[in-house]
């Protein structure tokens, strides 16, 4: 009876061990799940990298106002961000501002 039994299980083990790979179905599913978490994520990265610079730009203009502001404490309304040269603002930061923003009777306006 043991014989049988150990016979019987090694005949089971046998077959399992013989069948290698996946068949077409798996692969096709795998492949389907994949696209399907792709076609998810690849919209959402992308709205992220626009709302990631939309703050990113809000951010500077904040930093931009609050140097206006500092300035405008010690000193009179600034006519250009090239007042605001030293301890208020890096030659980069001067650049970048100029590229995307103007000052306006002290305030900080983003150029369209």
């Amino acid at each position: 009876m043991k014989k049988k039994m150990k016979k019987y299980l090694a005949n089971i083990m046998a077959k399992r061990r013989k069948q290698e790979g996946f068949t077409l179905i798996e692969m096709v599913v795998v492949i389907a799940i994949i696209v399907i978490l792709i076609l998810l994520i690849v919209p959402n990265l992308i709205n992220q990298k626009q709302k990631a610079e939309t703050k990113t730009a809000d951010a500077f203009k904040t930093t931009l106002q609050t140097q206006v502001e500092l300035y405008k404490d010690e000193h009179k309304v600034p006519k250009d961000f090239e007042d605001l040269k030293g301890n208020y603002l890096t030659n980069d930061q001067i650049a970048k501002a100029k590229k995307n923003f103007t000052l306006d009777n002290g305030e900080v306006v983003e150029k369209k």
